[in-house]
């Protein structure tokens, strides 16, 4: 994998954004090397069709945030083909499910859903940041972004609601400056930032769509050709801070 200038790890690239995020990156980066993580990659076609499509170029792995021994073992495989990385982007989270979903008022917190979106939301990334950032430390400058969003902003929340989504994006972001605090120290080339992808047409948002404004509603296409252009435009001085996909900084 050193064969190639830059060398990037996408986590959470089953589908969606992450997978996205993956095939425009092949496609505009013919220099790049990507390892690509989800938790059942034998079950995960699409991902295949583009280890297919890009011989040599993009390497599948098991990754599942809520299990740090795979966290571990996905960074000691991709360590065992490359000592830097330029980019990686924690994409996994979770809003809803079988048994999940937000909640709209006190009544219905739980503290068995607290603790699932947290693990993945919050404990997620940074347990990444843990195994993954001696891969960030070295001469060339690269990026270390987590997908968060706008409802973690605290001075943002206009709604109320949410608890245990708003709360672990919350608690994110602020894993997220304290990682662009120690890595400014140790890996002073590397910058940490949270990107909030707006409103995409995923399995995430589904549910939640009919609420969305005309208009508002991005296509994972638009979405992640936005975020790249936002993480190609970091400075330095971005680093600890939170973005939407215009650029335009979320605040805390």
């Amino acid at each position: 994998m050193d064969k190639y200038e830059q060398i990037a790890f996408i986590q959470g690239a089953s589908r969606g954004i992450g997978l996205e995020l993956v095939a425009q990156l092949l496609a505009k980066h013919p220099e790049l090397g990507l390892f690509a993580s989800c938790r059942r990659p034998e079950e995960a076609t699409a991902l295949a069709r583009l280890v297919e499509a890009y011989p040599g170029r993009l390497v599948p792995l098991r990754l599942d945030v809520t299990e740090e021994g795979s966290i571990e073992a996905a960074a000691d495989q991709v360590r065992a083909k490359t000592e830097r990385l330029h980019l990686l982007v924690n994409v996994a989270g979770i809003l809803h499910g079988s048994e999940l979903s937000p909640e709209k008022k006190l009544g219905h917190v739980r503290p068995e859903a607290l603790r699932e979106v947290f693990e993945v939301n919050a404990f997620g990334p940074l347990l990444v940041a843990k195994h993954f950032h001696r891969l960030l430390r070295h001469d060339e400058r690269s990026v270390f972004a987590s997908v968060s969003a706008r409802v973690g902003s605290i001075s943002d929340n206009r709604l109320g609601g949410w608890y245990a989504y708003r709360a672990s994006k919350a608690a994110q972001n602020m894993f997220t400056k304290n990682i662009s605090i120690e890595l400014g120290r140790i890996a002073p080339n590397t910058i940490v930032v949270g990107l909030h992808p707006g409103t995409v047409d995923t399995e995430l948002s589904e549910p939640f769509q009919r609420n969305v404004s005309k208009g508002q509603l991005l296509s994972a296409t638009d979405s992640v050709a936005s975020l790249l252009t936002v993480i190609d435009g970091l400075r330095k001085e971005d680093t600890g801070r939170v973005f939407d996909f215009r650029g335009v900084e979320v605040p805390p």
